[in-house]
């Protein structure tokens, strides 16, 4: 074996299943090997990662950098550094930017704006009433997965219809490719909230009130049976209700490729948090009673709840801060915080480090087209590793956060276990806690690993496009 260009040396390394003390071996940006302490070669490098740990890093497959449209809120550059600095190695960017990601022209245009990434990407596609024309040529030039916003949200992009949703998913199925759903039934919601607005319900609790875990069930029931009569392969981003992990249940039970996920802020706030946080913690779907949070951690636990994501969403502060809660902008930054929240409940025992790293990691890996390249700690897999401090000890600020978004509900926390160095590809992006700027423009796109098997079609005679193809009887 040739000489590595690094050593991680002495460091825990740990997986979804076990953790054990090893060095590991990086060459030109795959792990060349794991073996005992002493054992490997030596190396132009080491990193001495004694009393330390050795995680894939985390990919968030739920980000939203607002490059084109929105860059006062974030860029690819600032997200990606936040990124670097919160231990994740890979992002999976949201379509509704301005214009959203609809064609292949405006994918074109936000793979050149992603030249300034620190670390890997995917890029999403949008599924909308209105471009079900471009979802092939989305599909060949190379998204990752695709997006449907079922319930409003920013951008304002309508949802579509039922119908619209069926044609896509029977056109995206034999890709692949999984479709992300942001589950929430548009008509509910926006009859609540304007019957709400009428009543003069301004407070933050009307947010709750306006979007019941009703509309989240309905909209994860409906999309499941589209996707077991299309064969289509399905997330349910940032589930945060008791309520909907019923139809989830029920659809894994039946052999629906369904995926669900869900953020720190649904398993770490609650409905209480509300007066203290005022609309700083307003987010679709929103934070919602302690229950649901409860029950979201034993989800997680029993697998019903396959990944953490962290939906991402900068703001300025001047638009997170608003006395009439519709009038705050929804959602906050988390791609730079979620590592160091999660670690933090394994220091409190809340869960392992094994656990994290199969929702963080693994998981996410195996069920977006990622394994075996990326989530392991593995020869022959990328170097995308986070080098972790479980008895460091730091304070949440936000005006420390590298995201323009300066503003988080979980300002002042205190957090114990912090991703001290970020690799991605064997390239430092993050080292002792500083940005390694030299290092923008590191990142690329993912489209060349993909490792998803074809998925069982189902009705495939039966298809719009089929039908459509069907002569008339005489």
């Amino acid at each position: 074996m040739s000489g590595p260009d690094l050593l991680i040396q002495g460091g825990t390394v740990v997986s979804g299943s076990t953790s054990f003390v090893a060095d590991v071996a990086v060459k030109d940006g795959l792990i060349q090997a794991v073996g005992a302490p002493g054992s490997l070669p030596e190396a132009r490098e080491t990193l001495d990662a004694t009393g330390l740990f050795v995680l894939p890093g985390a990919i968030d497959v739920h980000v939203h950098f607002r490059e084109p449209g929105y860059t006062h809120k974030e860029d690819w550059e600032t997200g990606t550094a936040a990124a670097a600095m919160g231990g994740t190695t890979t992002v999976f960017e949201m379509p509704n930017t301005h214009p959203p990601t609809r064609s292949l022209a405006e994918l074109r245009d936000k793979q050149a704006a992603a030249r300034k990434a620190y670390v890997d990407f995917g890029i999403y596609g949008l599924l909308a009433e209105d471009n079900i024309g471009e979802l092939q040529g989305l599909i060949d030039g190379g998204v990752n997965a695709f997006k449907c916003f079922m319930g409003n949200t920013f951008g304002n992009l309508p949802s579509p219809s039922t119908g619209a949703m069926l044609e896509g998913f029977e056109i995206i199925a034999p890709s692949g490719l999984r479709i992300s759903l942001h589950a929430e039934t548009a008509s509910i919601m926006a009859w609540r909230q304007q019957r709400l607005i009428a009543a003069g319900r301004n407070d933050p609790l009307a947010h709750i009130a306006a979007r019941p875990a009703v509309v989240a069930a309905e909209a994860v029931a409906r999309a499941a049976i589209l996707a077991e009569w299309t064969g289509a392969r399905v997330h349910v981003l940032h589930i945060s209700s008791a309520l909907e992990l019923g139809p989830l249940r029920d659809a894994k039970a039946r052999g629906v490729d369904i995926t669900g996920g869900t953020c720190p802020c649904y398993l770490l706030l609650d409905s209480s948090d509300y007066a203290r946080l005022g609309s700083v913690i307003r987010v679709n779907p929103p934070v919602r009673e302690a229950a649901d949070s409860e029950a979201i951690w034993a989800a997680l636990k029993d697998g019903t709840v396959d990944l953490i994501e962290t939906d991402h969403a900068p703001h300025s502060p001047e638009e997170k801060t608003k006395a009439v809660i519709w009038e705050a902008d929804c959602g906050f930054p988390g791609v730079e915080t979620q590592m160091p929240l999660m670690l933090n409940q394994v220091s409190r025992g809340r869960l392992s480090l094994q656990d994290y790293v199969r929702f963080s990691a693994e998981q996410p890996a195996k069920r977006f087209g990622l394994w075996p390249a990326k989530g392991r700690i593995e020869a022959g897999a990328h170097a995308d590793i986070a080098v972790v401090d479980m008895a460091r000890t730091e304070t949440i600020r936000a005006a420390a956060l590298h995201s323009r978004g300066k503003v988080t509900p979980f300002e002042g926390e205190s957090v114990t276990g912090v991703p001290v160095h970020t690799l991605v590809r064997g390239r430092f992006v993050q080292r002792d806690r500083r940005l390694v700027s030299e290092a923008r423009g590191h990142g690329r796109q993912v489209t060349d690993i993909q490792r998803m098997p074809p998925p069982v079609l189902n009705h495939a005679d039966q298809t719009l496009a089929s039908v459509l193809r069907t002569p008339t009887p005489s």
